[in-house]
């Protein structure tokens, strides 16, 4: 167990001690406090991981203890140390929040269980919201619980296992590098995952950082490299915008991933690599190959299974998980308190288009944290062209203008179907997203449940 620091309160000087000496066998750091209000003095100056406290204290007692705890919000384990005459005091203390308590006079082996078993229930406790948090926001690396990233998720994890090239698609922005490395990772190969950018290398050396060189190889190769192939044998190459590779290497790829073998530049003999390719490219393929640009057959060989990113704008229900994400983080970076999203600038995240897709949120955020000197984060922060009308997703149409309306004219009518089909478009515009779709239709998240369970949507 890690070391935990344990405020032991009791107005004789004598048993704090021996709780002291105890507590620090076990090697955890202690501090004492007399009374209550020593106690809390202690509490506001630092964070405490345990209170062992005694019942009877003068000035403030350990109930007056327990009530101040509670009215400040410290939310502390405490244990209370009690004698056979204050049995109730101690049932008191218990529904007062104590999670334990231990009869005086005692056995010091009686407290130190009872030190490890509260203990070890904290870092449980811990651990178990840690769990939950991360399944709240997402998978992996990812972070979005919406329905097209659920669906992601499950694919990577069937696709993982396998040995099969995966070709993944997806705009500029959306995480294509997220997927191949969640791939990785859930394959449980043993090798390296290596990155490439195709279109980032000069072609002339794009040969030699996927498949190597001898020394003299050619002008400049004063010694012997390592390919990229041979690198990542065991693991993952990663190509990205593998339709930016000149054809000829495009065929000379399309030999390694077929023979699995590799031939160094101006070497004679061939390496056996063990390769799992995963692809990219941010275009459309079937575009690429009819404008000469990706070899059909290297295309074919490379898309067993196909990935699409989900873009952004259809999943505009994550946005607040992301928003919040990129927020702290870079207010960490910058050793800041994290800034709340005011509703107002929600709003307007909800309706962009989001050309950029994630990595241009992400970008928003960083400029937002840099800007903002408040607490909040207000419309202001925010790039003009993000209220514009022509970056913004186009709003639900509302129903066309009623032709005839038939043989009832009851406005409660009408305006129940109008308001039915707003909340339907709401909650398809949110990925089903409750509280995202209470803030496009401007009504709290309550109304909307109310009228979601009223409708029978």
């Amino acid at each position: 167990m890690s070391v935990k620091r344990i405020l032991v309160v009791d107005n004789e000087a004598k048993m704090r001690r021996i709780l002291e000496l105890a507590l620090r066998n076990m090697g955890h750091h202690v501090e004492q406090a007399a009374d209550g209000v020593e106690a809390l003095g202690a509490i506001e100056r630092g964070v405490f991981d345990l209170v062992l406290t005694d019942l009877r204290m003068p000035r403030m007692d350990g109930i007056g203890l327990l009530n101040a705890l509670r009215d400040r919000k410290v939310e502390v384990p405490v244990i209370v140390l009690t004698a056979y005459g204050t049995i109730e005091t101690a049932v008191t203390a218990m529904k007062l929040g104590a999670v334990d308590y231990i009869l005086r006079p005692f056995e010091m082996e009686t407290v130190e269980l009872a030190v490890r078993r509260v203990l070890a229930m904290q870092t449980a406790q811990r651990e178990n919201q840690f769990l939950k948090d991360e399944l709240s926001r997402g998978w992996d690396e990812f972070i979005g619980i919406s329905q097209p990233m659920q669906a992601l998720y499950e694919l990577i994890r069937q696709i993982a296992p396998s040995r099969s090239s995966v070709f993944v698609v997806g705009e500029t922005g959306t995480g294509k590098e997220l997927v191949a490395r969640a791939l990785h990772r859930a394959s449980g190969r043993k090798g390296l995952f290596v990155p490439i950018n195709c279109a980032a290398i000069p072609a002339e050396l794009l040969e030699s950082e996927l498949f190597g060189h001898t020394k003299g190889a050619f002008t400049g190769a004063l010694s012997e490299r390592i390919g990229k192939c041979e690198l990542s044998s065991g693991g993952t190459i990663f190509l990205d915008e593998v339709a930016e590779m000149p054809l000829a290497l495009q065929a000379k790829l399309l030999r390694v991933l077929q023979e699995g073998i590799v031939e160094r530049l101006g070497a004679n003999a061939s390496i056996a690599v063990d390769l799992r390719v995963i692809a990219a490219t941010n275009r459309d393929p079937q575009a690429a190959i009819d404008a000469g640009q990706l070899r059909r057959d290297l295309y074919f060989r490379l898309n067993v299974v196909r990935v699409e990113v989900p873009l952004l704008r259809d999943r505009l229900g994550d946005i607040p998980l992301l928003a919040e994400h990129f927020l702290h983080q870079h207010a960490l970076e910058l050793g800041r308190r994290t800034p709340r999203l005011a509703a107002s600038a929600m709003k307007q995240l909800e309706r962009y288009a989001w050309p950029g897709n994630v990595r241009e949120l992400e970008n928003l955020m960083e400029r937002a944290v840099v800007l903002c000197r408040d607490e909040e984060i207000l419309p202001e922060h925010l790039p003009a062209e993000i209220a514009t009308v022509a970056d913004r997703v186009k709003p639900a149409s509302p129903p066309e203008p009623l032709s005839d309306v038939g043989t009832s004219l009851s406005l409660k009518t009408h305006v129940e179907s109008l308001e039915r089909q707003l909340i339907e478009a709401a909650l398809q515009r949110s990925d089903n997203n409750k509280a995202g779709a209470a803030r496009l239709l401007d009504v709290s998240e309550r109304a909307l449940w109310y009228k979601v369970k009223r409708y029978g949507l």
